[in-house]
């Protein structure tokens, strides 16, 4: 690190006090502590174990786990301590150890898991405890449940509730640990988009307002430009920023993205001067936008909060963006280039009234001749 004072002065800091930072070292030296992911799932302050856990982690020291699978994982424990009925607590383990933890860990192998993902687990597994206390009020029971029991609690919630209870009514059915019944279709709504005037406006804003931070400048472009979602933002990094035939380009998708000017001058002066880099916890990051955890990006909450400051709501803006584009070019172009689904550009192109039947034939999939990754600076 740059400064190593400030990390002997973070070592220091309450060295004497137990569950200090200090005294977990000590005692993982020891083997009191044994140096296992599990482990750190009973430390508390949970947010010092966690920052030190993926310290750890980006040495080497700990096997590289997603990170929000360890937080759902540490929050597990609690949940089901919590849970006063006995056999309730076995079914949510048994949910959540059989279903909703293996589906994030498969997830994880393709893409590390957003937060919204994480707290959409989390609430699975709340909204089943709910529903299972909802039954022994009424003297039922996951035996005794059936259609009309479905039916019934279905009229007494919202839609999110009903969304989210989905996956544990489908394992029960799947696991008999119910009597068969049949579920609604799965009510989906998009978000309202902002008027393509204003979508315009706020660019411009971004783009020559000096006076704005510039981390929240770039980070608002793409959104509103190439209409990325913060999850997605926050995943990009320096390699895929590139150069083409004197051009800057922003890998989302295949093939990369031209970023015209000025945008490409803010993109390159903020990676030159970006964030949470003078510690040991993101030193020579490769992240486009750190974080303050070791060898983590910027958590997409900050960066929205820091966004809709300004007065820029990222879901329309971005709800805005994609519509504007497969309005004018073919969906399967905007899926490929954006890092959509087909299927969902499709989608939105035939609900925004679009007109693109076919297009141009050739090989989109395929980076443009001289793609070179742009180094650190």
């Amino acid at each position: 690190m740059d400064s190593p004072l400030s990390g002997l002065a973070w070592l220091d800091r309450n060295k004497e006090r137990p569950d200090s930072t200090a005294d977990w070292l000590r005692r993982l030296a020891t083997g009191d502590i044994e140096l296992t992911h599990e482990a750190f799932h009973s430390l508390e302050p949970w947010r010092a174990a966690a920052h030190l856990r993926e310290l750890l982690m980006s040495c080497g020291v700990l096997p590289a786990v997603d990170k929000r699978i360890c937080s759902l994982e540490r929050w597990l424990i609690g949940h089901l301590v919590d849970i006063p009925d006995s056999d309730h607590a076995q079914v949510i383990r048994r949910f959540a150890t059989w279903e909703v933890l293996p589906r994030l860990r498969t997830s994880s192998q393709k893409k590390p898991i957003t937060p919204a993902a994480r707290r959409h687990a989390a609430d699975q597994v709340k909204q089943a405890t709910a529903f299972l206390t909802w039954l022994a009020a009424r003297d039922h029971t996951l035996g005794t449940c059936g259609q009309t029991g479905i039916d019934a609690w279905h009229t007494e919630q919202n839609e999110y509730t009903r969304n989210t209870m989905r996956a544990f009514l489908l394992w029960c059915s799947a696991s008999k640990l119910t009597r068969p019944f049949r579920l609604p279709p799965v009510q989906i709504r998009r978000a309202t988009p902002m008027p393509q005037p204003e979508r315009l406006k706020l660019i411009g804003q971004l783009l020559s307002d000096p006076d704005l931070p510039l981390r929240t400048r770039v980070a608002g472009v793409i959104v509103l430009l190439y209409a990325q979602p913060l999850s997605q933002v926050v995943r990009l990094t320096l390699d895929d920023v590139g150069h083409s035939n004197y051009q800057t380009l922003l890998r989302l998708g295949e093939p990369p993205s031209p970023v015209p000017e000025p945008l490409a001058e803010l993109l390159h002066r903020w990676i030159s001067s970006r964030d949470n880099m003078n510690t040991a916890t993101n030193h020579a990051s490769r992240w486009l936008f750190p974080g303050r955890r070791a060898g983590q990006p910027m958590h997409p909450d900050a960066l929205a909060a820091l966004i809709n400051d300004l007065g820029i709501p990222t879901t329309a803006g971005r709800t805005a963006a994609i519509r504007q584009h497969v309005l004018e070019m073919p969906a399967p172009v905007v899926a490929e280039a954006l890092g959509y689904h087909r299927v969902t550009t499709a989608k939105l192109a035939s609900e925004a009234g679009g007109t693109w039947s076919r297009y141009a034939a050739g090989d989109h999939w395929r980076s443009p001749p001289g793609w070179t990754p742009q180094s650190s600076t």
